[in-house]
Protein backbone atom coordinates (compact mmCIF):
# COMPACT_ATOMS: atom_id res chain seq x y z
CA UNK A 1 0.00 0.00 0.00
CA UNK A 2 0.97 3.27 -0.96
CA UNK A 3 0.82 6.45 1.09
CA UNK A 4 -0.24 9.51 -0.80
CA UNK A 5 0.12 12.74 1.50
CA UNK A 6 -0.98 15.75 0.39
CA UNK A 7 0.81 18.66 1.42
CA UNK A 8 -1.02 21.66 0.61
CA UNK A 9 -2.64 24.12 2.67
CA UNK A 10 -1.50 27.10 4.50
CA UNK A 11 -3.52 26.63 8.18
CA UNK A 12 -4.73 30.39 8.13
CA UNK A 13 -6.18 29.51 11.59
CA UNK A 14 -2.85 28.58 13.07
CA UNK A 15 -0.93 32.06 12.57
CA UNK A 16 1.18 33.37 13.19
CA UNK A 17 2.49 30.01 13.94
CA UNK A 18 1.62 28.52 10.16
CA UNK A 19 2.46 30.84 7.10
CA UNK A 20 2.62 30.21 3.35
CA UNK A 21 6.59 29.23 3.59
CA UNK A 22 5.86 27.47 7.23
CA UNK A 23 2.69 26.05 6.84
CA UNK A 24 1.35 24.35 9.88
CA UNK A 25 2.16 21.07 8.81
CA UNK A 26 5.61 21.54 8.54
CA UNK A 27 5.91 23.89 12.07
CA UNK A 28 7.68 21.90 14.70
CA UNK A 29 4.89 22.07 17.37
CA UNK A 30 5.83 19.18 18.88
CA UNK A 31 8.81 19.42 20.54
CA UNK A 32 10.92 20.04 17.62
CA UNK A 33 8.43 17.26 15.84
CA UNK A 34 5.37 18.40 13.06
CA UNK A 35 2.15 17.18 12.13
CA UNK A 36 4.04 16.09 9.05
CA UNK A 37 6.63 14.23 10.52
CA UNK A 38 4.35 12.24 12.86
CA UNK A 39 1.82 11.31 9.36
CA UNK A 40 4.97 9.81 7.70
CA UNK A 41 6.49 8.35 10.71
CA UNK A 42 2.85 6.68 11.64
CA UNK A 43 2.09 5.43 8.23
CA UNK A 44 5.09 4.43 7.31
CA UNK A 45 4.51 1.17 9.95
CA UNK A 46 1.80 0.17 7.39
CA UNK A 47 2.51 1.56 4.44
CA UNK A 48 5.62 -0.21 1.81
CA UNK A 49 6.19 3.57 0.09
CA UNK A 50 5.95 7.55 0.54
CA UNK A 51 4.30 9.10 -2.15
CA UNK A 52 4.43 13.09 -1.18
CA UNK A 53 2.67 15.67 -2.97
CA UNK A 54 3.41 19.24 -2.34
CA UNK A 55 4.03 22.61 -3.36
CA UNK A 56 6.94 23.25 -4.86
CA UNK A 57 7.99 25.79 -2.22
CA UNK A 58 7.91 23.46 0.11
CA UNK A 59 9.58 20.43 -1.26
CA UNK A 60 12.89 20.90 -0.04
CA UNK A 61 11.14 21.42 3.81
CA UNK A 62 9.62 18.13 3.21
CA UNK A 63 12.44 16.22 2.01
CA UNK A 64 14.53 17.43 5.21
CA UNK A 65 11.86 16.20 7.47
CA UNK A 66 11.69 12.81 5.78
CA UNK A 67 15.27 12.45 6.05
CA UNK A 68 14.96 13.37 9.85
CA UNK A 69 12.59 10.20 10.18
CA UNK A 70 15.05 8.41 7.37
CA UNK A 71 13.08 8.02 4.75
CA UNK A 72 15.28 8.70 1.69
CA UNK A 73 12.98 6.92 -1.52
CA UNK A 74 9.77 8.90 -1.28
CA UNK A 75 8.02 9.72 -4.44
CA UNK A 76 7.51 13.53 -4.56
CA UNK A 77 5.15 15.54 -6.90
CA UNK A 78 5.40 19.44 -7.13
CA UNK A 79 2.14 21.61 -7.60
CA UNK A 80 3.27 25.14 -8.70
CA UNK A 81 0.32 26.35 -8.05
CA UNK A 82 -2.82 24.63 -5.57
CA UNK A 83 -6.05 23.46 -7.45
CA UNK A 84 -7.57 21.07 -4.82
CA UNK A 85 -7.43 17.36 -3.56
CA UNK A 86 -9.12 15.88 -6.87
CA UNK A 87 -6.52 17.23 -9.11
CA UNK A 88 -3.44 16.66 -6.57
CA UNK A 89 -4.55 12.93 -6.22
CA UNK A 90 -5.25 12.37 -9.86
CA UNK A 91 -1.95 13.64 -10.54
CA UNK A 92 -0.69 11.00 -8.68
CA UNK A 93 -2.65 8.36 -8.94
CA UNK A 94 -1.83 8.48 -13.22
CA UNK A 95 1.71 8.12 -12.36
CA UNK A 96 1.42 4.71 -10.49
CA UNK A 97 0.04 1.18 -11.57
CA UNK A 98 -3.92 0.62 -11.62
CA UNK A 99 -3.50 -2.31 -9.24
CA UNK A 100 -1.72 -0.04 -6.69
CA UNK A 101 -3.80 0.12 -3.43
CA UNK A 102 -3.30 3.87 -2.20
CA UNK A 103 -4.22 5.51 1.51
CA UNK A 104 -4.00 8.90 0.71
CA UNK A 105 -4.22 11.02 4.03
CA UNK A 106 -3.54 15.03 5.11
CA UNK A 107 -0.30 16.24 6.44
CA UNK A 108 -1.88 18.07 9.19
CA UNK A 109 -3.89 15.53 11.44
CA UNK A 110 -3.11 14.09 14.85
CA UNK A 111 -4.31 10.19 15.10
CA UNK A 112 -3.60 8.93 19.10
CA UNK A 113 -5.09 5.42 19.45
CA UNK A 114 -2.35 3.58 16.79
CA UNK A 115 -3.62 0.27 17.57
CA UNK A 116 -7.19 0.99 16.90
CA UNK A 117 -6.40 2.60 13.31
CA UNK A 118 -4.50 -0.28 12.46
CA UNK A 119 -7.52 -2.21 12.52
CA UNK A 120 -9.57 0.54 10.62
CA UNK A 121 -6.91 0.50 7.75
CA UNK A 122 -6.71 -3.13 7.16
CA UNK A 123 -10.65 -3.07 6.48
CA UNK A 124 -10.72 -0.13 4.31
CA UNK A 125 -7.66 -2.15 2.22
CA UNK A 126 -10.05 -5.32 2.10
CA UNK A 127 -12.94 -2.71 0.94
CA UNK A 128 -10.55 -1.28 -1.49
CA UNK A 129 -9.47 -4.51 -3.00
CA UNK A 130 -12.75 -5.25 -3.55
CA UNK A 131 -13.28 -2.22 -5.93
CA UNK A 132 -14.75 0.38 -3.41
CA UNK A 133 -13.52 4.25 -3.24
CA UNK A 134 -13.08 4.19 1.24
CA UNK A 135 -13.32 7.05 3.51
CA UNK A 136 -12.66 7.26 7.28
CA UNK A 137 -15.10 8.25 9.71
CA UNK A 138 -14.50 9.53 12.50
CA UNK A 139 -17.19 9.10 15.52
CA UNK A 140 -17.79 12.29 16.56
CA UNK A 141 -17.57 13.00 20.59
CA UNK A 142 -19.51 16.02 20.39
CA UNK A 143 -21.84 17.97 18.12
CA UNK A 144 -18.70 19.34 15.92
CA UNK A 145 -20.11 22.43 13.59
CA UNK A 146 -16.43 22.86 11.73
CA UNK A 147 -16.27 19.56 10.15
CA UNK A 148 -18.65 18.08 7.12
CA UNK A 149 -20.47 14.68 8.35
CA UNK A 150 -21.03 11.42 6.60
CA UNK A 151 -24.26 9.29 6.90
CA UNK A 152 -24.22 5.85 6.96
CA UNK A 153 -25.73 2.34 6.81
CA UNK A 154 -23.50 0.04 7.86
CA UNK A 155 -20.33 1.14 5.70
CA UNK A 156 -22.82 2.15 3.29
CA UNK A 157 -22.41 5.29 3.25
CA UNK A 158 -25.63 7.28 2.39
CA UNK A 159 -24.94 10.97 1.49
CA UNK A 160 -22.07 13.41 2.67
CA UNK A 161 -23.97 16.90 4.51
CA UNK A 162 -22.04 20.21 4.70
CA UNK A 163 -20.61 21.39 8.12
CA UNK A 164 -24.07 21.89 10.34
CA UNK A 165 -25.95 24.54 12.28
CA UNK A 166 -25.38 23.55 16.37
CA UNK A 167 -28.87 22.23 16.26
CA UNK A 168 -28.30 19.66 13.47
CA UNK A 169 -25.31 18.07 14.86
CA UNK A 170 -27.08 17.62 17.85
CA UNK A 171 -29.01 15.24 15.82
CA UNK A 172 -26.59 14.38 14.10
CA UNK A 173 -24.48 13.36 17.43
CA UNK A 174 -27.92 11.32 18.97
CA UNK A 175 -28.97 9.31 15.66
CA UNK A 176 -25.46 7.53 16.05
CA UNK A 177 -25.01 6.76 12.26
CA UNK A 178 -23.13 10.02 11.29
CA UNK A 179 -19.52 10.51 11.28
CA UNK A 180 -17.10 13.49 10.75
CA UNK A 181 -15.77 13.42 7.51
CA UNK A 182 -12.00 13.16 7.77
CA UNK A 183 -10.20 13.55 4.61
CA UNK A 184 -8.81 10.09 4.68
CA UNK A 185 -9.32 7.92 2.16
CA UNK A 186 -8.25 4.31 0.42
CA UNK A 187 -8.70 2.89 -2.72
CA UNK A 188 -7.26 1.06 -5.58
CA UNK A 189 -6.00 3.30 -8.46
CA UNK A 190 -8.18 1.95 -11.45
CA UNK A 191 -11.36 2.29 -9.27
CA UNK A 192 -10.34 5.96 -8.46
CA UNK A 193 -9.65 6.57 -12.04
CA UNK A 194 -12.36 4.95 -13.89
CA UNK A 195 -14.80 7.26 -10.89
CA UNK A 196 -13.33 10.46 -11.42
CA UNK A 197 -13.39 9.72 -15.03
CA UNK A 198 -17.26 8.95 -14.54
CA UNK A 199 -18.30 11.84 -12.75
CA UNK A 200 -15.21 14.80 -13.62
CA UNK A 201 -13.69 14.09 -16.48
CA UNK A 202 -12.94 17.96 -17.47
CA UNK A 203 -10.86 17.63 -14.33
CA UNK A 204 -9.11 13.72 -15.42
CA UNK A 205 -8.35 14.96 -19.09
CA UNK A 206 -7.07 18.38 -18.22
CA UNK A 207 -4.51 16.08 -15.38
CA UNK A 208 -3.57 13.66 -17.95
CA UNK A 209 -2.64 16.29 -20.57
CA UNK A 210 -0.72 18.12 -17.41
CA UNK A 211 0.84 14.90 -16.77
CA UNK A 212 2.11 14.23 -20.08
CA UNK A 213 3.91 17.18 -20.49
CA UNK A 214 5.72 17.00 -16.84
CA UNK A 215 9.50 16.82 -16.59
CA UNK A 216 10.77 14.79 -13.80
CA UNK A 217 14.36 15.70 -12.08
CA UNK A 218 14.13 14.38 -8.51
CA UNK A 219 10.68 15.01 -8.64
CA UNK A 220 7.67 15.18 -10.84
CA UNK A 221 7.10 19.22 -12.05
CA UNK A 222 3.86 19.79 -13.56
CA UNK A 223 3.88 23.10 -15.42
CA UNK A 224 2.27 26.44 -13.87
CA UNK A 225 0.47 26.62 -17.05
CA UNK A 226 -0.74 23.03 -16.92
CA UNK A 227 -1.85 23.15 -13.70
CA UNK A 228 -4.05 26.01 -13.95
CA UNK A 229 -6.16 24.83 -16.78
CA UNK A 230 -7.37 21.79 -14.13
CA UNK A 231 -10.71 22.33 -12.92
CA UNK A 232 -10.12 23.38 -9.14
CA UNK A 233 -12.53 20.81 -6.82
CA UNK A 234 -12.16 18.39 -3.69
CA UNK A 235 -12.45 14.87 -4.17
CA UNK A 236 -15.35 14.69 -2.07
CA UNK A 237 -17.22 16.89 -4.83
CA UNK A 238 -15.60 15.72 -7.57
CA UNK A 239 -16.10 12.15 -6.72
CA UNK A 240 -17.00 10.77 -3.25
CA UNK A 241 -20.09 12.65 -3.38
CA UNK A 242 -21.53 11.53 -6.46
CA UNK A 243 -19.84 7.62 -6.89
CA UNK A 244 -22.24 4.81 -5.94
CA UNK A 245 -19.18 2.91 -4.97
CA UNK A 246 -18.41 4.72 -1.43
CA UNK A 247 -17.80 2.80 1.45
CA UNK A 248 -16.76 4.10 5.17
CA UNK A 249 -15.13 2.50 7.90
CA UNK A 250 -16.04 3.85 11.14
CA UNK A 251 -13.25 4.58 13.34
CA UNK A 252 -12.65 5.80 16.56
CA UNK A 253 -9.06 6.82 16.69
CA UNK A 254 -8.53 9.43 17.99
CA UNK A 255 -8.43 11.92 15.47
CA UNK A 256 -7.90 15.75 15.51
CA UNK A 257 -7.70 18.01 12.55
CA UNK A 258 -5.48 20.52 14.92
CA UNK A 259 -7.58 23.08 13.14
CA UNK A 260 -7.39 25.66 15.83
CA UNK A 261 -5.36 26.52 18.37
CA UNK A 262 -8.18 25.51 21.35
CA UNK A 263 -7.42 22.28 19.45
CA UNK A 264 -3.88 22.28 19.91
CA UNK A 265 -4.04 23.15 23.41
CA UNK A 266 -5.83 19.57 24.05
CA UNK A 267 -2.42 17.76 22.54
CA UNK A 268 -0.29 19.25 25.08
CA UNK A 269 0.96 17.78 28.25
CA UNK A 270 -0.28 20.70 30.48
CA UNK A 271 0.23 21.70 34.75
CA UNK A 272 -2.08 21.99 37.72
CA UNK A 273 -3.56 24.40 36.27
CA UNK A 274 -4.22 23.22 32.81
CA UNK A 275 -1.68 26.02 31.05
CA UNK A 276 0.84 24.10 28.57
CA UNK A 277 4.21 23.52 29.60
CA UNK A 278 6.39 26.26 28.71
CA UNK A 279 9.49 27.22 30.23
CA UNK A 280 9.26 30.60 29.08
CA UNK A 281 5.64 31.17 30.51
CA UNK A 282 5.61 32.78 33.83
CA UNK A 283 2.22 32.40 35.18
CA UNK A 284 0.60 33.91 38.32
CA UNK A 285 -3.09 32.77 38.91
CA UNK A 286 -3.85 31.92 35.27
CA UNK A 287 -5.59 28.95 34.38
CA UNK A 288 -6.46 27.24 31.43
CA UNK A 289 -4.04 28.95 28.93
CA UNK A 290 -1.79 28.32 26.05
CA UNK A 291 1.20 30.26 26.09
CA UNK A 292 3.31 29.87 22.93
CA UNK A 293 6.64 31.41 22.57
CA UNK A 294 10.18 30.50 22.89
CA UNK A 295 12.48 33.42 22.88
CA UNK A 296 11.36 36.01 25.53
CA UNK A 297 9.95 35.27 29.12
CA UNK A 298 5.99 35.85 29.13
CA UNK A 299 4.25 37.12 32.29
CA UNK A 300 0.67 36.40 32.80
CA UNK A 301 -1.18 37.93 35.86
CA UNK A 302 -5.44 36.85 36.66
CA UNK A 303 -5.71 35.06 33.06
CA UNK A 304 -8.08 32.56 32.36
CA UNK A 305 -8.82 30.48 28.68
CA UNK A 306 -6.55 32.85 27.08
CA UNK A 307 -4.28 32.74 24.28
CA UNK A 308 -0.69 34.26 23.49
CA UNK A 309 0.99 33.01 20.33
CA UNK A 310 3.76 35.53 20.48
CA UNK A 311 6.68 35.01 17.39
CA UNK A 312 9.93 37.53 16.44
CA UNK A 313 7.66 39.44 14.28
CA UNK A 314 3.86 39.17 15.24
CA UNK A 315 2.14 38.65 18.71
CA UNK A 316 -0.72 37.04 19.17
CA UNK A 317 -3.08 37.36 21.77
CA UNK A 318 -6.95 36.49 22.44
CA UNK A 319 -9.85 34.30 24.61
CA UNK A 320 -9.03 30.64 23.70
CA UNK A 321 -12.24 30.38 22.70
CA UNK A 322 -11.92 32.43 19.76
CA UNK A 323 -8.89 31.14 18.54
CA UNK A 324 -10.52 29.64 15.22
CA UNK A 325 -11.13 33.77 14.19
CA UNK A 326 -7.09 33.84 14.16
CA UNK A 327 -7.77 33.58 9.99
CA UNK A 328 -9.20 37.21 9.83
CA UNK A 329 -6.65 38.39 10.95
CA UNK A 330 -4.53 37.10 8.11
CA UNK A 331 -7.08 38.62 5.51
CA UNK A 332 -6.50 42.56 5.90
CA UNK A 333 -2.65 41.28 6.62
CA UNK A 334 -3.10 39.80 2.89
CA UNK A 335 -4.87 42.82 1.65
CA UNK A 336 -2.18 45.05 2.50
CA UNK A 337 0.54 43.00 0.95
CA UNK A 338 2.14 42.40 3.97
CA UNK A 339 4.53 39.29 4.57
CA UNK A 340 3.54 38.37 7.91
CA UNK A 341 1.34 35.66 6.61
CA UNK A 342 4.03 34.31 4.21
CA UNK A 343 7.33 34.18 5.59
CA UNK A 344 8.58 32.97 9.03
CA UNK A 345 11.21 34.77 10.88
CA UNK A 346 13.55 31.16 9.58
CA UNK A 347 13.24 30.28 6.10
CA UNK A 348 14.25 26.50 5.12
CA UNK A 349 15.95 26.53 1.44
CA UNK A 350 17.51 23.08 0.11
CA UNK A 351 21.11 24.55 0.98
CA UNK A 352 20.50 25.50 4.67
CA UNK A 353 18.51 28.29 5.99
CA UNK A 354 18.15 32.00 6.93
CA UNK A 355 16.58 33.40 9.91
CA UNK A 356 15.65 37.58 9.31
CA UNK A 357 17.48 39.64 12.52
CA UNK A 358 16.35 43.24 11.41
CA UNK A 359 14.72 44.69 8.84
CA UNK A 360 13.82 48.54 7.55
CA UNK A 361 13.44 50.71 4.82
CA UNK A 362 16.67 50.14 2.56
CA UNK A 363 18.65 47.77 4.82
CA UNK A 364 17.84 43.86 5.57
CA UNK A 365 19.98 42.23 8.11
CA UNK A 366 20.23 38.15 8.09
CA UNK A 367 21.51 35.18 9.65
CA UNK A 368 22.63 32.29 7.20
CA UNK A 369 23.42 28.95 7.72
CA UNK A 370 25.11 26.76 5.12
CA UNK A 371 24.82 23.19 5.12
CA UNK A 372 28.02 21.29 4.74
CA UNK A 373 28.89 20.41 1.29
CA UNK A 374 26.11 22.46 0.02
CA UNK A 375 26.14 26.31 -1.77
CA UNK A 376 23.62 28.53 -2.72
CA UNK A 377 22.72 29.71 -6.74
CA UNK A 378 25.35 31.74 -8.64
CA UNK A 379 23.24 34.47 -8.68
CA UNK A 380 23.04 38.36 -9.00
CA UNK A 381 20.83 41.44 -7.60
CA UNK A 382 20.02 44.36 -8.92
CA UNK A 383 18.86 46.39 -6.29
CA UNK A 384 20.77 45.27 -3.51
CA UNK A 385 24.43 45.54 -2.43
CA UNK A 386 25.32 42.81 -0.03
CA UNK A 387 28.17 42.62 3.46
CA UNK A 388 29.29 39.07 4.68
CA UNK A 389 30.65 38.49 7.47
CA UNK A 390 31.39 35.11 8.85
CA UNK A 391 30.23 33.74 12.74
CA UNK A 392 31.89 30.37 12.36
CA UNK A 393 33.18 27.97 9.47
CA UNK A 394 34.88 28.26 6.41
CA UNK A 395 33.25 30.31 3.59
CA UNK A 396 34.01 29.79 -0.03
CA UNK A 397 33.00 32.90 -1.91
CA UNK A 398 32.51 33.75 -5.62
CA UNK A 399 32.29 37.01 -6.74
CA UNK A 400 33.14 37.47 -10.58
CA UNK A 401 35.46 35.90 -11.55
CA UNK A 402 37.50 35.52 -8.54
CA UNK A 403 36.78 32.90 -5.87
CA UNK A 404 38.04 33.10 -2.60
CA UNK A 405 37.92 31.99 1.53
CA UNK A 406 36.35 33.32 3.90
CA UNK A 407 36.71 32.54 7.73
CA UNK A 408 35.17 33.92 10.85
CA UNK A 409 35.67 37.18 11.67
CA UNK A 410 36.66 37.79 8.41
CA UNK A 411 34.31 39.85 5.63
CA UNK A 412 33.29 40.52 2.04
CA UNK A 413 31.13 43.00 -0.02
CA UNK A 414 29.72 42.09 -2.97
CA UNK A 415 28.13 45.31 -5.01
CA UNK A 416 24.49 45.22 -6.90
CA UNK A 417 24.69 43.36 -10.39
CA UNK A 418 27.29 41.21 -9.62
CA UNK A 419 27.54 37.44 -9.77
CA UNK A 420 28.52 35.67 -6.83
CA UNK A 421 27.89 32.55 -4.86
CA UNK A 422 28.11 31.20 -1.61
CA UNK A 423 29.58 27.96 -0.55
CA UNK A 424 30.27 25.50 2.42
CA UNK A 425 33.05 23.21 1.65
CA UNK A 426 33.78 22.20 5.10
CA UNK A 427 32.34 19.71 7.44
CA UNK A 428 30.73 22.18 9.48
CA UNK A 429 27.60 24.39 9.44
CA UNK A 430 28.52 27.54 7.49
CA UNK A 431 27.14 30.51 9.64
CA UNK A 432 27.48 33.93 8.28
CA UNK A 433 25.80 37.45 9.38
CA UNK A 434 24.51 39.10 5.58
CA UNK A 435 23.50 42.60 5.42
CA UNK A 436 21.47 43.86 2.90
CA UNK A 437 21.41 47.66 1.68
CA UNK A 438 19.66 49.17 -1.57
CA UNK A 439 16.06 50.57 -2.37
CA UNK A 440 14.93 47.42 -2.07
CA UNK A 441 15.07 44.06 -0.11
CA UNK A 442 12.72 41.94 -1.73
CA UNK A 443 13.41 37.57 -1.92
CA UNK A 444 12.12 38.24 -5.51
CA UNK A 445 15.68 40.53 -6.36
CA UNK A 446 17.30 37.11 -7.32
CA UNK A 447 18.31 36.42 -11.17
CA UNK A 448 20.14 33.12 -10.93
CA UNK A 449 22.32 32.10 -12.72
CA UNK A 450 22.95 28.95 -11.87
CA UNK A 451 21.69 26.35 -9.20
CA UNK A 452 22.18 23.27 -7.94
CA UNK A 453 18.30 23.01 -7.18
CA UNK A 454 16.81 23.75 -10.62
CA UNK A 455 15.26 26.47 -9.20
CA UNK A 456 13.98 29.38 -11.57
Amino acid sequence: MINLILCGGSGTRLWPISRTLMPKQFAPLFDGSSLFRRTVKMNAAVCDKQYIVSNAEQYFLAKDQLEAEDIFSAKFLLEPVGRNTAPAIALACLSLDADDIVLVSPSDHVIRKQDAYRKVLARAKELALAGNLVTFGITPTAPETGYGYIEANGEKVLRFVEKPNRETAEKYLLAGNFYWNSGIFCFKVSTFLTELEKYSPEILQASREAFERATENGAIRIAREDMEAIPSDSIDYAVMEKSDKVMVVPSDIGWSDLGSFDALHGEYALDENGNNLNSKHLAVNTRNSLVMGSQRTIATIDLDEMLIVDTPDALLVAPLSSSQKAKKVVEPLNASGSDLTKVPQTVNRPWGSYSVLESSDRYKMKRIVVKPGKRLSLQKHLHRSEHWVVISGTATVTVGDKVFLVRPNESTYIPAGEVHRLQNEGKLPLVIVEIQVGEYTGEDDIIRVEDDFNRS
